[in-house]
């Protein structure tokens, strides 16, 4: 991004940013006003609710009353009050009185609570009842919420308890009116608030009726059920975020018992159009004043950019090797002296780039000569005791020459082999080919090339290493090239055997770690500092007495060719552990 389009972002954004503070600042207030109106609303509707269940039951209590003292119910008494009573002839008294007062339920009892007539539930005649009534609501003087089984269902209801007395024997009136649709349009609630009384999960209604996905409200109202306190919510009924409703639940309780959950909602649409209202205000102020920014910022950017785009240009070229690139400077402002400390800068990259140039070259120099010199100096020095011994064979005991001349030239062979090995080590880590990859099974690769060594553990006069072998269920395949893998896969074997000279263990894992191969080679040996370990990979150097240090570079070097990462960890006298981690096969 150029230094013009910043200019134009940065004013452009300052202006959109107010704009954007003031509109969210504005949404926020909004929202909790709103919040707070229908919060006031649904309390208002529990209240009214309340209210409405006060003066229902007063009612309902008054017309219990008045069957009470009917004379049917003083002849049910008389009747029952006798040694051997005949009670069927009542058995439709209840169903009368309750058509006559408008009682949904009604039950006469005897003493003992059978039931001598039944309104809603005539075949119960003899039964006791069942209603959910504690012993302090049989003398409770006002109506109270209870739930009442019923031929379709339970069904919740506000219901009052009266009881009569003939000599001895007492009977009792316990009637009322169901929790219903009715009753919830009798609360007269405001526009935008709905009243909806949760029964059960198969039963919810409104004023209007049963309630269409009324699962919804599960969560809701087992929050209700586990706190016994009210609760609130948002529900959204469907895609459309205007659908949403916030609700209240208020359990329904006797004792300990939820009989439902009545729930007070208010709609949001009202508020979500005000949001919306309110955030494309914002968008078109903001965008205008955008526009506005982008000319204000591009009148200013015209006049400081077009330096600046110099020295961009300048810097590019510097960052693509071209040193000798330079600015015009033509003023003495601040745009001015970054031009000329620029100009100064390149001057001095160059002079320290043909210092650096040089010392480099220096010190890889003295490195490939000291390395060198170390390898070369162990087998020359026996080459050079061999030929004296010959020399010294020749003139002093001829008759032994011969014997002295074959045991010289063997030991001759023996330390060329070793010079050409060293030679070609440095000649393989010189011209590492590119791999030449294939479809390999890891387990499989480690599982050979283990074999290989195994004869050589097993060895007798050395001490023995045990192997390990934790690897993954199945094959591991990964695209490589075997013989490369392979090679680096030995070297990291020989530098574990190396690292225990008196013997160990040599710990092989492989398993998917996170998408990629993950390779392990781990030994007990006495392992290595922490400034080693991040040396360890570094070519020449080594922390053996006898070693190229060539070893791990070209593992290294193996690794990375095949789009791997390989690292080390290790503790003075806890082992080292190699880690290698490469794509699976097919993997992008």
């Amino acid at each position: 991004m150029t230094f013009r389009t910043k200019l134009l972002v940065v004013t452009s954004l300052t202006v959109a940013g107010a704009v954007a503070l003031v509109t969210g600042v504005v949404s926020v207030a909004t929202r909790r006003a709103f919040e707070t109106m229908d919060q006031q609303r649904r309390n208002a509707l529990l209240d009214q609710f309340q209210k409405q269940l006060d003066a229902q039951g007063d009612e309902i209590t008054r017309r219990i009353r008045r069957i009470a003292a009917s004379d049917e119910m003083l002849r049910i008494a008389i009747e029952a009050s006798r040694r051997e009573p005949d009670l069927a002839p009542f058995l439709q008294t209840a169903a009368q009185q309750a058509e006559g007062q408008s009682l949904d339920f009604l039950d006469v009892l005897k003493g003992d609570a059978t039931i001598v007539s039944s309104a809603h539930w005539p075949a119960r005649f003899g039964f006791r009842n069942d209603w959910l009534i504690t012993a302090e609501d049989w003398q409770s003087p006002k109506a109270f919420l209870t739930r009442i089984p019923a031929p379709e269902g339970t069904a919740v209801a506000l219901i009052a308890v009266q009881r009569v007395n003939a000599g001895e024997e007492k009977i009792t009136i316990a009637g009322g009116k169901r929790l219903n649709r009715q009753f919830l349009e009798s609360l007269g609630v405001a526009p935008g608030v709905r009243a909806l009384l949760w029964l059960s999960s198969s039963e919810v209604l409104d004023a209007r009726g049963p309630v269409a996905d009324a699962a919804k409200l599960t969560p809701l109202v087992e929050q209700a059920r586990a706190t016994a306190k009210p609760a609130t919510g948002v529900i959204r009924w469907r895609e459309a975020r205007s659908s949403s409703e916030a609700l209240l639940a208020m359990p329904l309780l006797r004792g300990d018992t939820m009989l439902g959950v009545l729930l007070a909602g208010t709609s949001l649409a009202d508020q979500m159009w005000l949001e919306q209202w309110i955030l494309y205000t914002g968008v078109l102020v903001g965008g205008s004043g955008i526009l506005l920014g982008v000319l204000v910022g591009w009148w200013t950017t015209e006049r400081v950019s077009r330096p600046v785009a110099q020295l961009a240009s300048a810097a590019k070229s510097v960052a693509a090797g071209d040193l000798s690139a330079r600015v015009p400077v033509a003023g003495k402002d601040e745009i001015g002296s970054l031009g000329r400390a620029f100009n100064h800068m390149t001057q001095q990259l160059i002079e320290q780039r043909e210092r650096a140039i040089q010392a480099e070259r220096v010190a890889a120099w003295r490195e490939l000569a000291r390395r060198l010199a170390h390898e070369l100096k162990n087998p020359l020095f026996p080459l050079q005791i061999t030929v004296e011994n010959l020399q010294r064979s020749r003139t002093q005991t001829p008759e032994e020459f011969d014997e002295v001349f074959r045991e010289s030239t063997g030991t001759l062979l023996k330390e060329i082999s070793n010079l050409k090995t060293i030679i070609g080590r440095f000649s393989d880590f010189s011209r590492m080919p590119a791999p030449r990859l294939e479809p390999v099974d890891l387990n499989g690769l480690v599982r050979d090339t283990l074999q290989l060594f195994d004869a050589q553990w097993k060895q007798p006069g050395r001490a023995p290493i045990e192997a390990a072998l934790e690897l993954s269920s199945g094959e591991l395949q990964v695209e490589a090239d075997p013989e490369q893998l392979g090679r680096a896969l030995r070297n990291l074997v020989l530098n574990a055997m190396d690292a225990m000279p008196e013997g160990g263990t040599l710990t092989v894992r492989t398993q998917w770690l996170n998408g990629t191969a993950h390779l392990e080679v781990s030994d007990t040996g006495k392992g290595m500092s922490e400034e080693e370990a991040s040396r360890l990979f570094t070519p020449y150097y080594t922390t053996k007495q006898h070693g190229t240090g060539l070893g791990l570079a070209i593992v290294q070097s193996v690794i990375s060719d095949h789009k791997g990462r390989i690292a080390v960890h290790s503790e003075p006298g806890k082992g080292a552990t190699f880690t290698i981690d490469l794509p699976a096969r097919n993997s992008a």
